[in-house]
Parts: structure tokens; sequence; C-alpha cells
């Protein structure tokens, strides 16, 4: 073999090991970056919850994630981004929980089980569903905030409209939906998988 050859041979796997090496590295640091960021807006949904959307700012959300405040402006520029982050976490989470129910669910009784179920589930834990809520509300004041809400309310739609064609009782059900979730924050006891199961039934009969 040519002298060049076998040197550029060697370089060449020079680079590889190199790049071997690197590549669990780097993937090490994105996942520990996606941790990071992930609790970040976790602790953004615990503050919201515990003090509205205006009690958070990057001090008070590295607080509660026990990281430095560093952390919360490296991952996320403004409170905008951390409030968008959180509120497309939550309305995606419900939405691809919907989704599922439509998709896996062979009759409307399934589905309409899963989706109670789901409400009650939501209600008995009403931190998450105040935060859920205030960011909820939050969008209807920031238009920019608007996008994941809309794909949470398309999912529900959908869910409807596979059960029946009429378009007026799908916006009536995606709308009372919203409603009895909301509600369910501002009773003593809420409602029940069975109770749920029956105000839903009536909304959407088949």
């Amino acid at each position: 073999m040519p002298r060049w050859s076998a040197e550029y041979s060697a370089s060449r796997g020079d680079e590889h090991r190199r790049c071997a090496l690197s590549e669990p590295t780097t993937d090490g640091r994105r996942l520990k970056g996606e941790r990071r960021r992930q609790e970040l807006i976790e602790a953004t949904l615990r503050v919201v919850a515990r003090d509205g959307a205006s009690g958070v700012t990057h001090r008070t959300v590295a607080r509660e994630a026990g990281l430095p405040t560093t952390a919360s402006t490296y991952y996320f520029a403004g409170i905008d981004d951390l409030l968008c982050a959180a509120l497309t976490s939550v309305m995606d989470k419900d939405a691809a929980r919907v989704q599922r129910l439509t998709a896996e669910t062979e009759t409307l009784e399934e589905g309409l089980r899963g989706l109670a179920e789901m409400m009650a589930d939501s209600a008995a834990d009403p931190a998450d569903r105040l935060a859920d809520n205030e960011l909820y509300l939050l969008a209807a004041r920031r238009p920019e905030l608007r996008e994941p809400v809309r794909r949470w309310l398309e999912a529900v739609a959908a869910f409807a409209r596979r059960h029946t064609d009429d378009p007026m009782r799908v916006r009536l059900f995606v709308g009372a939906l919203d409603g009895l979730c909301l509600q369910s924050l501002l009773v003593e006891r809420p409602p029940t998988v069975r109770e749920f199961e029956a105000m839903l039934r009536e909304l959407l009969p088949g």
C-alpha cells in the first residue's frame, strides 16, 4: 500500500474513533437537556397551579425545579416561552389521550366510558386541572398561545364526529365537555365516572 494511502487510512481510523467517542457524549448531553427542560415545564405547571400565570418568573420556576435560575433562562428565552411550553405540554397530552380513545374504542359506549374516566381522573387532581385552566384562559388573551388549544378542541371534535354527522351536536359536545371540566374545579364533590358518562351520553346519544 502506498504510504499516502496508509496515512490516509490511519487518519480516517482516528476520525472514526473520535466520532465514536463523541456520539455517546452528545446523546447524553441531549438527553440531559431534554430531561432538564421537562423538569422546568413541570415546575412551571406547579407554579401556575399555586400562584397563577402571573407568578411565573425564571426565578420562581427554577426554584420550584430545584435548579439555578440560569437553567431556566438557558432553555427558555422569556416567560412567554415557558408559558407556551407548559400550555403545549398539557394540551397535547390531553389531546393525545382523546385521540387514542377515538382510535382504539369500537363503540360509542366504550368511547364515552373512556372519556368519562379521563375526566374523573383529571377532576381528582385539582392542582393539575387548575394549571390547565389558568393557561387555557391565558390563551384567550394571547392569540400566540392558541395553537395547542386548537389541537385539543379538534381532538374532542374528532371524537364526536366519529359518532354523529350533526355539526351542531359536535360543537355542543366540545363546548360542554370543556365546561364540565371547568365546573368540576368549583364543586366540593366532582362528578364520578358514572355521572360524567351519563352527562356525556345526553350530549352525544349516538
